[in-house]
């Protein structure tokens, strides 16, 4: 027979170790030869980024030690930080960005005793030199990439261009080496896509003040031998259309996602047509309802893959997402078969294969091969390897509340769940409510041993996809529009107060939790709501006015227009929605995380906040950790950042958790 233990108590093997040894995911899958490579995390080497290999008898191994770090930093959020081809001898060449001093290295990793060698040198001006998306041109013997380059010591004092890098090194020496490809007319482009015939090379540009889930036009511009790109022009897109992706069809017709209609969905431009300056797209799969496309938070993200024989690899859903393969001829979409219900933006081909990220409930991302010949799909890579028995995984469920004005809110809930326990019969169990990032963003449905390690305990998760968040079209997405602090807070409540009510959960014992965005709407909600009893308020932002005055990076230093207003126009609403404003409405404790190295939305914001909060008799605490950015990587700081967070619970409910360390409570 189960014991009966008190919602809380629970013990479980699922703990803050373990939880920090599987957090992140596999990233950028790519092809050199016929070997799949991809990036992998490692918490235990300090967070660090390693490069992967999967060599052809099926040995997975690292392509290069620690402390290499294969990471972008460009627009703070990074992008695709490697490429890697075969040489005439049939050793590998790779370059890729080590994120200490986001610098492009070059290495022949099937040479005894090669070391990587720099191509590109280091600037001490502001945040220096960055790179992303590299792609190698072995025929021009060049590394074409997004150039990053900072001109002053403000965060926005930065210019972006399309460049060339020579493969010999000679611009590690001499920054004049670079050959720029593109002007720097717009703040923001992608990496190009080359045509089939090599003659001319497309790309995605947008400009303050929209972001690119706003509005993006895509460039189009004639290939030179060694000059800029020529007779550049846009072809598609609009300032309130958002083109998150473009690439080429092996006939020559331009392939790209756009949200006009709407959903994110994939459209084509025929070559006859780019040739007579009249677009004329025409969507390939329309009337879905679905999204083909996502948020470009990252450069180089991937939501479609052309195949060599005119069919191409798509990645669709609404809120959940799967692979399929495209006839653009007839429409027919036909789906892979495979558990996975999310399927990270990064796909890559080769033949008939296509590579990707995949995970589901019950198993964490991993990197997935579909063989379109037979439909068959199989895991290649980074394999999910259950730590412990599965029995302890949360149950999720999809679910869909209303909201004020009857607004529909997606969530998905996971109730406590463990095979050693039963909740006693006149018991109902506590909730935390979890506000994602972004907010332009949304949380998939997979497996998260971070959610794994409350409910295994008997604490209940609700993670919801306010309005605001992304997979269900651009109206849901618009709604957050001049809404943030608004829309996001009364979603999360909304869903809190349902459980509640339905007699899902506790509602003395509900708290709310959140990072970056999610941060904001955590402290958001502890001043203008009494729904929770406490709350994690992670790397956040918590005053409006000096946060889009100089206090976060270039990318997201104009976002506010968008989420609460222009502030020439609107400034009163920027003091009367930042929580630093309301600490007096605080009266539940709270626990507040911050990375010491995080430049989008850095520790100064908490500093204040806490100084305002300073002998108001509100329970607290404050960790902050050094060397960590925004977003935890560390194997040490995950796992003093869930027990911390576990111990605030506990102290808030009344749960008895002698097994972790004690967080002091300040007042």
């Amino acid at each position: 027979m189960v014991p009966t233990g008190a919602y809380g108590t629970w013990p479980s093997p699922i703990d803050a170790a373990l939880a920090a040894s599987h957090s992140g995911r596999p990233e950028f899958p790519g092809m050199v030869g016929d070997e799949v490579w991809w990036t992998a995390p490692r918490p235990a080497e300090g967070g660090r980024r390693a490069l992967m290999r999967r060599r052809a008898d099926g040995v997975e191994e690292s392509v290069l030690p620690a402390p290499w770090n294969v990471r972008s930093r460009v627009i703070e959020y990074g992008g695709h930080p490697w490429d890697g081809v075969v040489e005439g001898d049939g050793g590998a060449l790779v370059v890729f960005v080590n994120f200490v001093d986001q610098r492009l290295y070059a290495f022949e990793p099937d040479e005894p005793g090669a070391e990587p060698r720099p191509l590109t040198p280091l600037s001490s001006v502001g945040g220096g030199l960055r790179w992303a998306e590299p792609r190698i041109h072995s025929e021009r013997n060049e590394v074409w990439c997004v150039l990053e380059e900072f001109t002053g010591e403000a965060p926005t004092d930065v210019r972006r261009v399309i460049a060339a890098v020579p493969l010999d090194g000679s611009a590690a020496r001499d920054r004049g080496a670079v050959r720029e490809l593109s002007d720097d007319r717009h703040r923001f482009v992608t990496g190009p896509r080359l045509s089939p015939d090599g003659r001319h090379a497309a790309w995605i540009a947008w400009d303050h003040p929209r972001m690119p889930w706003d509005g993006t036009v895509v460039m189009l511009g004639e290939v030179t031998h060694d000059g800029p790109f020529a007779s550049v022009r846009p072809v598609v897109g609009e300032s309130d259309e958002s083109v998150c992706q473009v690439d080429w069809a092996p006939d020559g017709s331009l392939l790209f996602v756009s949200d006009a209609g709407n959903w994110w969905e994939l459209q084509r431009v025929r070559p006859e047509a780019l040739g007579s300056g009249a677009a004329r797209p025409v969507p390939l799969c329309p009337g879905r309802g679905e999204e083909f496309g996502g948020p470009l938070w990252k450069l180089g993200l991937t939501w479609f893959r052309p195949l060599a024989d005119g069919l191409v690899a798509v990645i669709h859903g609404k809120g959940a997402t799967t692979l399929g393969i495209l006839d653009p001829e007839t429409g027919e979409l036909v789906d892979a078969a495979g558990p996975w219900t999310d399927w990270a933006p990064m796909l890559t081909v080769h033949g008939d294969r296509v590579i990707g990220v995949a995970a589901s409930p019950r198993s964490a991302y991993e990197i997935v091969e579909l063989d379109t010949r037979t439909g068959r799909t199989r895991v290649i890579g980074s394999a999910h390897d259950d730590p412990v028995d599965p029995a302890y995984y949360p149950e999720p469920q999809i679910r869909t509340f209303a909201g004020p004005d009857d607004r529909a809110i997606h969530a998905h809930i996971y109730p406590p769940h463990s095979p050693d326990r039963v909740a006693p019969d006149d018991e109902l169990p506590p909730y935390v409510v979890w506000a994602h990032g972004g907010p332009t963003s949304q949380v998939p449905l997979v497996l998260d041993l971070g959610i794994a390690y409350f409910t295994s305990r008997g604490i209940g998760v609700a993670e919801v996809n306010y309005g605001g968040s992304t997979g269900y079209g651009r109206e849901y997405r618009e709604r957050l529009r001049e809404q943030w602090g608004v829309v996001d807070v009364e979603d999360c409540a909304a869903v809190a107060a349902a459980l509640a009510d339905e007699g899902t959960a506790d509602p003395a014992r509900l708290a709310i939790r959140g990072g970056s965005a999610g941060g904001w709407t955590t402290a958001s909600s502890l001043t203008s709501t009494d729904v929770y009893a406490c709350g994690t308020v992670i790397f956040p932002v918590l005053d409006l006015v000096s946060w889009a005055a100089s206090e976060t990076h270039d990318f997201e230093s104009r976002y506010l227009d968008s989420l609460i207003g222009p502030i020439d126009e609107v400034p009163g609403r920027y003091r009367e929605r930042s929580p630093s404003e309301h600490v007096d409405r605080i009266t539940t404790p709270f626990l507040l995380l911050q990375g010491l190295d995080d430049v989008i939305c850095p520790p100064v914001q908490c500093e204040r906040f806490l100084a305002r909060m300073a002998g108001r008799g509100v329970p607290h605490a404050y960790i902050a950790f050094e060397g960590e950015g925004h977003g935890f990587r560390r194997a040490e700081t995950m796992i003093r950042a869930l027990e911390a967070e576990l111990s605030l619970y506990a102290q808030t409910f009344g749960i008895a958790r002698p097994d972790i360390p004690l967080l002091e409570l300040k007042k």
